[in-house]
């Protein structure tokens, strides 16, 4: 559904972009992740056809951007982490007139959406006059008025109250299961892309850090696992099984060991002889993985 091939973008001295592949596939959610000015902005209005690559590939929903722009815009929903309304014409208003725009044939489409949306009974308010989570609200509207099937999406939680935020999540997720709809997720907010992504992109500098599943990034660079275990067991001294071992603030106990391999033989042997609970792989999460491989990337 989307090809980036070697695709690069300079302004000036400096590269936006550099040689940055990725692919992503039909009804995938995949997460764009990276530092400020890690050259997300860029990619997505590479994406949308806004400006065009210095060298590289790039195809969406094979059509070339830069030059079927058009095409490409017609099958794509933007939403940036300021959405683009007129702040004097009401809600609805909003929607009927970007309906419109895009050549939306359903009249009923903007009330319905509105009112997915949760602002049914704001709807005849200046848009001038929402909140910052309002406005990303009628934004996310907007942006779904013609269905597309890609949504590209930068910071779409922002602002948002935790309602908002499960609100919105939910519903990538709904398209992406019911309507087989292909989405580009950017967010500094990395547990809420672990909700809904299944893959991610890290890029930083306009290069492509590393990229696969959480489970697939942490293989890339492999270190100490911390294994927090609720158990009976008394710990006495600071290693158990022959492993390193310290209490944790919940008053668990927790193991570090070299790899997710001695894990097995780890509760193996604790097991023998008291009682486990639960088991929890600590720093193996999404925003441990990152800031793991993005260590030091700013120093080279």
């Amino acid at each position: 559904m989307i090809q980036v091939e070697d695709v690069t973008k300079r302004y000036g001295e400096q590269r936006a972009v550099d040689c940055l592949s990725f692919q992503v596939a039909d009804g995938e959610i995949l997460g764009l992740i990276g530092p400020n000015g890690a050259g997300k902005t860029t990619t997505i209005r590479i994406l949308c056809g806004v400006v065009k690559p210095d060298a590289g590939e790039v195809r969406v929903a094979g059509y070339d951007p830069g030059e079927q722009g058009d095409e490409v815009r017609s099958r794509i929903g933007v939403l940036t982490e300021t959405a683009a309304l007129y702040p004097n014409l009401s809600g609805i208003e909003n929607l009927r007139f970007f309906a419109e725009l895009y050549g939306v044939d359903d009249p009923d489409r903007p009330d319905e959406l509105i009112d997915e949306s949760g602002l049914g009974e704001h709807k005849n308010r200046k848009a001038g006059t929402y909140s910052t989570g309002m406005k990303k609200r009628l934004g996310l509207a907007k942006a779904l008025l013609h269905k597309p099937s890609i949504l590209l999406l930068d910071e779409p939680t922002s602002g948002l109250d935790p309602a908002g935020i499960a609100m919105v999540l939910e519903e990538v997720e709904r398209l992406s299961k019911e309507k087989g709809v292909t989405v580009v997720l950017c967010s500094h907010v990395l547990h809420q892309l672990e909700t809904v992504c299944r893959r991610y992109v890290i890029i930083d500098k306009g290069q492509a850090l590393a990229q696969g599943t959480v489970r697939e990034l942490a293989e890339s660079r492999p270190g100490p696992c911390v294994v927090e275990v609720d158990t009976d067991h008394i710990l006495d001294g600071d290693t158990c099984c022959g492993v390193p071992a310290k209490p944790s603030p919940a008053g668990r106990i927790q193991f570090i060991v070299s790899s997710r391999d001695e894990i097995p033989r780890l509760i193996r042997e604790l097991s023998q002889n008291a009682s486990v609970y639960s088991v929890a792989l600590k720093g193996e999460d999404l925003q441990s993985v990152y800031f793991r491989l993005t260590e030091g990337a700013h120093d080279e």
